[in-house]
């Protein structure tokens, strides 16, 4: 049998959201409490902190940290990330009102989105439709905060605080037409 090339489908580039719409989902989500507050804290990370919805079911109630001045963190990656009021509210409170908590073997889990099975966090196909009625589509939605942080702060810096590559912050801050092109990537050990 001949060999048989099969062709690579077209894929069209993602437009993440526009900076407008971006700023009006960050407004909503804190203040809207017709919105359960599992979906708009899995929301205001994808819009705060371009967090993937596949890593969010991961975060334990140890990734959230009280500072000493009542300033509060989350472990996305090294140093941990200062989180701004409201959403540090949110935050505590979610930690505070989990789902799925009622069943004797979750007790105790650490997971911050527990899912239904015991000592399991919630899947990401579980979370991911909580989002889309709010108008957050997942990709579109992170590329366009994660533009957005590698405007304000040096690539490295942003990738390292949020748990990423730098090669993956400097392909963004490329993208978005940042101005930290000379800031260095890494430094290697000597």
């Amino acid at each position: 049998m001949p060999l048989l090339g099969l062709p690579t489908p077209a894929r069209r580039p993602l437009v993440p959201i526009s900076q407008h719409r971006h700023l009006a989902l960050l407004r909503r989500c804190p203040a809207d409490t017709t919105i359960p507050l599992r979906a708009r804290v899995a929301a205001c990370l994808v819009l705060l902190y371009a967090q993937p919805v596949s890593r969010l079911p991961r975060l334990t109630l140890d990734d959230i940290i009280t500072g000493s001045n009542g300033q509060t963190f989350l472990r996305l990656g090294a140093p941990p990330t200062p989180v701004p009021e409201p959403f540090a509210a949110l935050l505590t409170e979610l930690a505070a009102a989990r789902a799925n908590m009622n069943t004797a073997t979750n007790s105790d889990a650490r997971w911050l989105f527990p899912g239904g099975r015991a000592g399991q966090p919630l899947t990401p196909n579980a979370l991911l439709p909580q989002l889309r009625p709010l108008g957050i589509q997942s990709t579109q939605t992170r590329t366009a905060a994660f533009r957005q942080l590698v405007l304000q702060a040096p690539a490295p810096v942003v990738a390292e605080a949020l748990g990423y590559r730098p090669s993956t912050a400097t392909k963004h801050v490329t993208a978005a037409g940042g101005t930290w092109s000379r800031y260095p990537l890494t430094r290697s050990p000597r």
